[in-house]
């Protein structure tokens, strides 16, 4: 029995933040109703990646919305809208990301559904917040990562700001609403209060930064700096970073500069004893390094640096890594399939219990394909 198992899940999110944390949640047990519109559905239907297309539909939904079951219904229309009351009675959550105020509009916000249902746990995903001058704003990812501070990142000193090449914000915020989600489970099963959860991309992608943000606030406020040569993060010394071999490329974590220099037969690297130097002279020191290391294979680097326990990896793509034995060995490709008979390959979920893979083959759902079943299961006919 997964953990989750009995728990009903409304979701009336779209694009990938509140799915993705629905998507956690149905993982984990829970029975997750996706509430689409009639016709046109979730607008990630139709947000392709690489315009790649899945059995009609986008690579983006099938991904995140797999193992759901839909609802179709327009939130504007009396006789939906009552059906959807009708079923919020029933519920455990309930999660939407749309902007502030929208969702009042509809009467579905937090204090109309817990009218009508006093035990709920409510989520919500906003850009910014449900304050402030900047709530009205689009609540997108890279919008969200503009703002936040993360594109200075990465990068080397010099470049423009470099933005994390994955929508970071939505996922990272769907996460930490699952996180607040499940701690309101727990506090209802202890002593039967629901509760509200509200989390927003922009906080979600402060948060990914609490470490850096925390040495910002003790140094007396210096921005942020990155390495001018093989910069993997703005506020650590030299080695660390990504360099160039003979044949690929090799990655290098903290250690110490002239153990490294001794290890890899480059004289230079030892003279630097300082620790102190290897943050403060690191382009120079990864000027040296990178230059030598061009010098042999990655496959010979790790033949040295490994036995020496040196934290170092070859840099992958994913060919690579997915032809790797280490990668089979954890089982996360799993196969799904949709009632039309479409089956395709993605990601399981990341997370074991008692030590068993989390799979299922349920696909994603065509628009509105379980309306008709859930009116009749939750006696909702007399407003078809």
């Amino acid at each position: 029995m997964r953990p989750l198992e009995g728990i009903l899940v409304l979701d009336f999110g779209q694009f990938l933040s509140a799915p993705s944390a629905s998507l956690r949640l149905a993982d984990l047990g829970a029975r997750v109703i996706k509430i689409e519109r009639p016709g046109t559905g979730d607008i990630c239907r139709q947000l392709y990646v690489s315009n790649v297309v899945l059995d009609g539909e986008s690579t983006v939904f099938h991904a995140i919305n797999r193992n759901k079951e839909s609802f179709a219904a327009d939130l504007k229309d009396p006789r939906d809208a009552e059906r959807l009351r009708r079923l919020i009675r029933h519920a455990d959550v309930v999660i939407h990301n749309f902007r502030p105020g929208v969702i009042e509009r509809f009467g579905f916000d937090y204090e109309s559904v817990r009218r009508l249902n006093p035990a709920v746990v409510y989520g919500e995903i906003s850009g910014y917040g449900a304050e402030g001058p900047w709530r009205a704003k689009p609540g997108q990812d890279l919008l969200a990562q503009a703002l936040s501070g993360l594109m200075w990142l990465s990068g080397n000193d010099g470049d423009p700001p470099v933005p994390m090449g994955l929508a970071i914000a939505d996922i990272l915020s769907g996460a930490h609403l699952t996180h607040g989600i499940l701690a309101c489970l727990v506090r209802r099963s202890v002593s039967g209060a629901g509760g509200r959860v509200q989390v927003s991309l922009l906080e979600s992608t402060l948060d990914l930064q609490f470490e850096v943000l925390t040495t910002f606030f003790q140094d007396g406020g210096e921005p942020a700096r990155r390495s001018a040569v093989s910069n993997a993060h703005a506020y650590l010394a030299a080695p660390y970073g990504i360099y160039r071999t003979r044949d690929g490329w090799l990655a290098l974590a903290m250690g110490q500069v002239p153990l490294l220099g001794r290890l890899l037969g480059c004289p230079p690297l030892e003279a630097y004893t300082e620790p102190r130097d290897w943050f403060d002279r690191r382009d120079e020191i990864k000027r040296v390094l990178a230059e030598h290391l061009k010098s042999r294979d990655t496959e010979e680097w790790l033949a040295v640096l490994e036995p020496a326990d040196i934290w170092c990896a070859e840099v992958l793509d994913w060919p690579r890594l997915l032809a790797h034995e280490a990668f089979e060995r954890l089982g996360m490709v799993q196969s799904v399939r949709r009632s039309s008979g479409f089956a395709y390959r993605t990601l399981g979920c990341p997370i074991r219990i008692d030590g068993e893979r989390l799979y299922s083959d349920r696909g994603s759902p065509a628009v509105g394909e379980h309306t008709a079943a859930i009116i009749e299961e939750f006696n909702l006919e007399g407003y078809r």
